[in-house]
């Protein structure tokens, strides 16, 4: 029996790379141990049978942009645990090869509103941060409001002229019904509470609120607690 050591110094041992190189054979998925693939560099072997799968290469990983369907009530934390190879989307179309590296050093922007589900993006990428917070104030974000109570007269039409409640003035907001208890609002930047002081407006009380686009980028039929990747031809 012999004592463990990390996973990479073993990659090292059979392959005579370096230290760089065997965190990236790891980290790229390449890497198994009695069959199952590891991708944590610091996992301690010993006895068990090491092998580098056919194609391996240690090439660097392109940042991941993941795009999650977040239950209500959740945190940022709570969240990130949803994140598992196993809640990945079966329908997912981005041809990427799921791996645990995805999951880590992952930013969101836009975080949801508090009891808000929906769409939230995890981003391993800068540019795609930097994107999100910088466009905040002009990418519209669309939300579906399942609602209770009887719409005030002419409510949809007050609503995307602006109405003035209390001395403030809420923002026109182009809202639609998606049904017979669900509206759909087109906001930008939407300020914490504004979706329910909108529908009180016009005589209606939010039930659940949900985020289902970010710019040009929707949830799609992701079902709740799922996740896929951001395609490469999309765009917020």
């Amino acid at each position: 029996m012999t004592d463990p050591i990390r996973l990479s110094k073993r990659v090292i041992e059979l392959t005579g790379c370096s230290r760089r190189e065997a965190e990236l054979y790891i980290e790229g998925g390449w890497v198994t141990v009695d069959g199952v693939v590891v991708g944590q560099p610091q996992f301690k072997v010993a006895d068990q049978t090491v092998n580098l799968l056919p194609g391996a290469t240690p090439t660097p990983l392109e940042p991941m942009t993941l795009l999650l369907n977040q239950p209500a009530g959740l945190t940022f934390e709570a969240a990130q645990r949803l994140l598992t190879l196993a809640s990945h989307w079966p329908e997912d179309r981005a041809e990427v090869r799921p791996l645990n590296s995805h999951f880590s050093r992952l930013t969101t922007a836009l975080p949801l509103q508090s009891q808000a589900s929906g769409l939230l993006v995890l981003t391993q990428d800068w540019r795609t941060l930097r994107k999100l917070n910088e466009d905040v104030a002009k990418l519209e974000q669309e939300y579906v409001v399942e609602v209770s109570g009887t719409l005030a007269e002419n409510g949809l039409e007050r609503l995307r002229r602006g109405i003035k409640v209390k001395g403030e003035e809420l923002p026109p907001v182009k809202a639609s019904w998606q049904n017979e208890t669900n509206l759909r609002f087109p906001l930008k930047n939407p300020r914490p509470g504004l979706v329910a002081a909108l529908c009180a407006a016009v005589n209606l009380q939010v039930v659940t609120m949900k985020r289902i686009r970010i710019g040009g980028v929707p949830m799609g039929k992701i079902p709740a607690g799922q996740w896929r990747y951001l395609a490469p031809g999309e765009r917020f």
